[in-house]
């Protein structure tokens, strides 16, 4: 059934009717003359070994309107890096590969690190913010979409979805977020355990316990909130700051929430279907797997909490977390009915499980943040940087060429 509702305070930009791709890049390509468009890819070295990268790869060979597509690549040693040049060499856009691990790039990395600017540890989000620093440096676009290297279901209309809302001349939307049904391929399994098992209950439960806010109004509005696929104009790539946790995609909400109102925020509908690889739970290792990425998501929201004025104390974790859990329970209901009625198997032990993990994590995130509120993963915006280093974006630039020259 095509969906039309509107709900919550951003707008949600559905996939109605049978708009061809086609239609749809013309029009971006039409655009793209006086309105630039980038891309930016973070990926690891060890995933040119996988399927999903190089179908990605394939697919934006046709894509016709991007001036600029930017890989991020980490985990790679100088044999690595030349693989890379090779792997992605077959496509036609400008391109540059941000290798991370490069020794100009490390260079660059010790100066920041001198200005108490750099990144506080490796992994997706330093990957995105040196590729953002490229990508205002490099001056070749005014708009950026983003998205995974892991996608297994990938097709370049997730792109065109993506940017069409930030790219149009007369929308007005400073920032995208993707969103998309989360199941298995073949369609016997429902997908996206943290953000249904976690953040979806965690948004009731802060509401019941600290009460109602604009902030929890707007997480709580987006479908799917953890998706990695995003686009935004050179406002918001220029002022937010980047978590270098597993906090990256809600932290990055919450960043835009600070700077831009709800009426410049939309989301879109980008895949009819969407699978990626799979992380374990590890419910015995609170620092691995999804029981890390839920307590760094519950860091970052307690922050946004209270930065808005909420005091948190460890009676007020004790009663959001039986929040929690009563409230996963109740959308675990809902989840076994739909899952049921539509023919799709439903594990309800380990859907439980799974949210008795997730509970405990709210108690350990609760415990590190009473432990140092003052904590900031957040990478500096790169505003910031220039303010401290005028001339770092363009010394970045010029690293990002002469690795790739």
């Amino acid at each position: 059934m095509v969906d039309f509702f509107q709900n919550g305070v951003i707008a949600t930009l559905h996939r109605l009717g049978d708009r061809s791709l086609e239609s749809l890049e013309a029009e971006l390509a039409s655009w793209s003359g006086e309105r630039p468009m980038s891309l930016v890819i973070p990926c690891l070295a060890a995933e040119m070994e996988g399927p999903a990268l190089s179908r990605i790869v394939d697919e934006l060979v046709a894509v016709p309107y991007l001036d600029e597509v930017i890989i991020g690549l980490d985990r790679a040693d100088a044999d690595g890096f030349r693989r890379a040049r090779r792997f992605f060499g077959r496509l036609p856009q400008h391109h540059r590969i941000v290798w991370n691990d490069s020794p100009r790039l490390r260079s660059l990395e010790a100066e920041l690190a001198r200005h108490d600017l750099a990144p506080a540890e490796e992994g997706k989000g330093r990957n995105v913010w040196y590729c953002l620093g490229y990508f205002l440096a490099s001056g070749r676009a005014q708009w950026v979409a983003l998205h995974d290297a892991d996608i297994i279901t990938y097709d370049r209309s997730m792109v065109a979805r993506l940017l069409y809302p930030v790219a149009h001349p007369t929308f007005g939307y400073a920032f995208s977020k993707g969103y998309y049904y989360r199941a298995s391929p073949d369609g016997g399994r429902l997908n996206g355990r943290v953000t249904r098992l976690f953040v979806a209950p965690l948004v009731r439960a802060l509401a019941l316990t600290f009460g109602r806010s604009d902030y929890l109004d707007y997480i709580g509005s987006f479908r799917y909130p953890l998706a990695g696929e995003c686009a935004m104009d050179l406002s918001v790539a220029r002022s937010i700051r980047i978590p270098s946790d597993w906090g990256l995609e809600i932290g990055v909400l919450g960043e835009v929430f600070r700077r831009h109102t709800s009426a410049r925020v939309c989301q879109v509908d980008v895949a009819d279907v969407y699978d990626h690889k799979h992380r374990e739970l590890s419910a015995d290792d609170a620092s691995a797997g999804l029981h890390k990425m839920s307590v760094d998501i519950a860091k970052a929201v307690f922050r946004k909490m209270a930065i808005s004025g909420v005091v948190l104390t460890p009676e007020g974790f004790r009663t959001l977390e039986a929040a929690y859990f009563r409230s996963a329970l109740d959308l675990i209901d809902s989840y076994n009915a739909d899952a049921v009625l539509n023919g799709i198997p439903y594990d309800r032990h380990e859907e439980e499980a799974t949210a008795d993990v997730f509970a405990h994590a709210i108690i350990r995130a609760g415990t590190d943040y009473l432990a140092d509120p003052m904590e900031t993963p957040f990478i500096p915006s790169w505003t910031r940087v220039r303010s401290e280093l005028p001339d770092m974006p363009e010394r970045l630039a010029k690293a990002v060429e002469a690795d790739n020259a």
